[in-house]
């Protein structure tokens, strides 16, 4: 059985969680500037392109079969796990490597982004929960 794409639930979503953590950073930041908008905007369409891929791995699973014979990643919640670990690294060496932002960088804390990478790894199971209340209220519910 094949299952339907989940669209519009990731852009919600990662538009959301996107925002928050530019909130993050902007608490977490040691720079005055642009920097940190740009990083935090920058976020939001890697969260959800990380949000369409976890809210979609049984798509994935049953649209390409390969993916279940690749080790460590061969069942959809270690594939979220592995995309959640991809958008860890992401987040948080982004956030070092902002020139001129003094001696730390940005440096988002690890806590901050662990949050972000939760929230990402663990919507599919919590999307249930939000869509009754939502639906009705966004358009392509």
């Amino acid at each position: 059985m094949v299952q339907e794409l989940i669209i519009y639930p990731a852009v919600y979503l990662g538009i959301v969680i996107g925002l928050y953590e530019l909130l993050l950073i902007h608490r977490d930041v040691n720079f005055r500037g642009s920097h940190w908008f740009g990083h935090g905007f920058h976020a939001i369409g890697f969260i959800i392109m990380a949000l369409f891929l976890t809210m979609n791995a049984e798509f994935a699973y049953s649209y390409f079969g390969f993916l279940q014979g690749i080790p460590l990643i061969n069942n959809p919640f270690a594939f979220r796990i592995f995309i959640g670990l991809i958008l860890l690294v992401k987040i948080h060496t982004v956030s070092a490597v902002v020139p001129k932002a003094g001696i730390k960088g940005m440096r988002e804390t690890w806590t901050h982004s662990l949050i972000i990478t939760g929230l990402v790894i663990l919507m599919p199971y919590i999307w249930p929960f939000i869509e009754p209340v939502v639906r009705g209220m966004l358009p392509g519910l």
